[in-house]
């Protein structure tokens, strides 16, 4: 069984900042792939960032390249998705997805999801 749970999700100005975490609750979360991926109003779910077992590779959308940063910590079984420079085309519900070992883009292939958390940009 692995259950995620996002947090940090709110308002913020254009401009700003905000840093999502999700907690992972498994035994083995270090055998775990985590992917971030939002849905803007209205439209369909899309891939954000993700982070291997082990934190040595990351990917990220070319929509939030140099703007948000993935990273994870083993040992408390979360994952950070650090936004900067937010713009209202980051508004959506961010939720976190987990795989066994290594990165993928694709949704479909994320077997456990988190509730999601709500992130609006205001201009």
């Amino acid at each position: 069984q692995v259950r995620l749970v996002e947090s940090g999700g709110g308002l913020v100005q254009a401009g700003g900042s905000l840093r999502l975490s999700c907690t992972v609750s498994t035994r083995t979360f270090s055998n775990y792939a985590v992917g971030w991926f939002r849905q803007p109003p209205g439209k369909e779910r899309e891939f954000v960032s993700a982070i291997s077992w082990s934190g040595v590779r990351t990917e990220y959308a070319e929509s939030v390249k140099g703007r948000f940063t993935i990273s994870r910590d083993n040992v408390k079984s979360t994952v950070n998705l650090q936004m900067n420079s937010l713009t209202p085309e980051d508004t959506a519900v961010y939720s976190c997805a987990a795989r066994p070992f290594d990165i993928n883009s694709r949704s479909r292939e994320y077997p456990y999801w988190g509730q999601g958390t709500q992130v609006t940009v205001s201009s």
